[in-house]
């Protein structure tokens, strides 16, 4: 007598890292020769929880370091109140909890919330990490989603459509602590819109289809310069995790040799704690010189490998890749080339960083970033102060955009000499990078044109330091002009409708006598003069309109 399983099959479809191009787990799919066991299993609870079980085992039978993805209905968590049955079962396999993410599928409707998330919270003291999968064309309910605090939420590329959406999202991400993956990516363009919505991970036909057995290689399109901004604290090292190769601390040397030699990709190997934490960190190269030595073997291959290996550098989840240089530069360099161990609030391991991918994620950034700086002062341009802008307006901040420039200037290049005029810029320049303070940015626009974004609170450090200080080119008194717009969050819906609020404030700025300020909040009527005298009737009538744009 046939049982269903006889016509169950599965197959494989890798999760790509966007920044790295590596793959960093392994989803795995029921495939049913016959019949519609899938749709069963959304009925019965327990079926779907031997599915689940079932889909480890040929996972582990293909895939023996890659984390895995495992789908299961919200209603089978809440029914069963947990999986216990896959905790023994990973156990079995070899496997460490924490190398397994359960992708939670909708439907939630008629899922009893408490228990959901009960049995969520059981499967995370187990060690397990949890996906909310099918967001953007499932029924999740976005206080359910908050309430789950997933590791990482997966969009469906339909939602690609909206970008400001999948921004929204990942905002949203931030706050939680997850990362961002998009599923269905079929064609490029699709995987350009990912990128530049700040998705960190994604999966689908254009990387490797799924297929019986994983694929060794996948297709991940070449980045364009400029296709995502990156923070100038530095970019995630969540963007840059790759699967780490993890054994128990109690491992022999013969067998984190035999891992390494039957893996070539692998650098190296931690030995991690019952809890997963890296106790110790294996690097391939020094690891096999000791082994291959003259009676290496024989001296170290059935003792601990704990001895052939050295403290672990770990970083935390959130740490930005400077922070991981900062890491790197600790120590000698002889270990400059192992992986950082990245580990989560408890301290459990959930992946390595390898410094060639920071080394040249960062190159990058600086390539693209020198290639939009001015000339002149070395500050960057529009493109990066309006990216910027979207940047603080999709994550809900108060932000303050000021524009400064410095009155009459014609007549000073006219009189004193372009030279003059352009020292007397680059004095400007400097003085504006050292009045802000934290996250602003200063941008040179052209000309005398700048442009800071700052919070509310450095305007009057940034008015002190530049407004108020005497300026001159070639001994002629020169005065500055200084228009801000203060928006709060909602008030503007990016950089452009900022601009247009700014516009009228510079007018306004331009039409005072001596050195100005003119501040005005967006969505609200008039403006304030803080500095600046009434202008003359021929000053205000030479004020040219002002555009709204840079």
């Amino acid at each position: 007598m046939h049982s269903w399983t006889d016509t169950l099959r599965f197959a494989f479809q890798p999760v790509v890292n966007l920044m790295t191009g590596a793959v960093t787990a392994l989803e795995t799919l029921a495939r049913p020769e016959t019949g519609d066991i899938l749709a069963e299993a959304r009925r019965d609870p327990e079926l779907d929880g031997r599915l689940t079980v079932l889909a480890l085992r040929a996972a582990t039978h293909k895939e023996t370091l890659l984390p895995l993805h495992l789908n299961v209905f919200a209603a089978t968590l809440a029914d069963l109140g947990g999986l216990t049955p896959l905790y023994d079962a990973v156990r079995a396999a070899g496997r460490l909890p924490w190398e397994v993410t359960l992708d939670v599928v909708p439907p939630y409707t008629h899922v009893p919330q408490r228990a959901l998330l009960e049995a969520v919270a059981s499967l995370r003291e187990q060690g397990f990490r949890i996906s909310a999968d099918g967001i953007g064309d499932g029924d999740v309910p976005l206080r359910l989603l908050t309430d789950l605090s997933p590791d990482l939420v997966k969009l469906d590329a339909s939602l690609l459509a909206r970008p400001a959406a999948v921004r929204a999202m990942r905002t949203l991400c931030e706050e939680l602590g997850a990362l961002v993956a998009v599923e269905g990516v079929e064609t490029e363009l699709q995987c350009a819109a990912a990128l530049s919505a700040g998705a960190q991970l994604a999966q689908g036909e254009l990387f490797a289809p799924p297929a019986r057995i994983p694929a060794a290689d996948v297709y991940v399109p070449p980045r364009s310069p400029g296709a995502v901004g990156v923070p100038r604290s530095g970019p995630s090292v969540r963007e840059f995790v790759r699967p780490a190769a993890v054994l128990p601390v109690t491992a022999s040397a013969g067998q984190v040799r035999g891992l390494l030699t039957g893996s070539p990709d692998v650098s190296g190997v931690l030995l991690v704690d019952q809890t997963g934490r890296p106790v110790r960190s294996v690097h391939r190269s020094r690891f096999l010189l000791s082994m291959s030595a003259r009676y290496g073997h024989a001296l170290y291959a059935d003792r601990p490998a704990f001895k052939l290996g050295d403290a672990p550098r770990t970083v935390g989840v959130d740490a930005t890749a400077w922070e991981v240089l900062d890491v790197v530069a600790i120590g000698g360099p002889d270990r400059t080339s192992d992986d950082v161990a990245v580990v989560d609030a408890h301290d459990r391991c959930v992946g390595v960083v390898r410094l060639a991918d920071l080394v040249r994620a960062l190159a990058e950034s600086r390539v693209e970033e020198a290639a939009g700086l001015n000339p002149l002062t070395r500050l960057p341009g529009s493109d990066t102060i309006t990216t910027e802008v979207d940047r603080w307006i999709a994550d809900g901040r108060t932000f303050a955009l000021s524009w400064l420039d410095i009155d009459h200037f014609k007549q000073v290049n006219d009189g004193a000499g372009f030279a003059a005029g352009d020292e007397l810029i680059r004095s400007v320049g400097r003085a504006l990078q050292q009045a802000v303070v934290g996250h602003a940015r200063v941008g040179h626009i052209g000309g005398d044109d700048f442009l800071v974004l700052a919070d509310e609170e450095a305007l009057d450090p940034l008015v002190a330091t530049v407004l108020d200080a005497p300026w001159s080119a070639a001994d002629r008194q020169v005065t500055l002009s200084l228009a801000t717009v203060v928006c709060a969050p909602g008030s503007v819906g990016d950089h452009r409708q900022a601009a247009a609020h700014l516009a009228p404030l510079k007018k306004a700025a331009k039409a005072l006598r001596g050195a100005s300020w003119v501040l005005g909040r967006a969505g609200a009527a008039g403006h304030e003069v803080r500095r600046g005298g009434t202008g003359t009737a021929a000053a205000q009538a030479g004020c040219a309109a002002v555009e709204p744009g840079w």
